[in-house]
């Protein structure tokens, strides 16, 4: 079981940085539209098979985001 909402996660994170769902599709090279279906549907952004994995072997999956320290 994935603990996080990581559609949440990555809307509060946009939030947090003031930057937008276009703006991020823009910096990493994809369409905004894609975003929004990744936001939406978390499954794609966190692989379900690999989650299925972990939960045979008695894991639950929580991530954790640590804030890069600009050099």
């Amino acid at each position: 079981m994935l603990k996080n909402m990581v559609e949440v996660d990555v809307k509060v994170k946009c939030i947090e940085d003031d930057v937008t769902q276009a703006k991020l599709s823009e910096e990493i090279g994809t369409s905004a539209p894609y975003i929004s279906r990744l936001i939406r549907n978390n499954e794609r952004i966190v692989n379900k098979t690999f989650l299925q994995l972990m939960e045979k072997l008695g894991y639950d999956v929580e991530l954790t985001y640590l804030k890069r320290e600009e050099d």
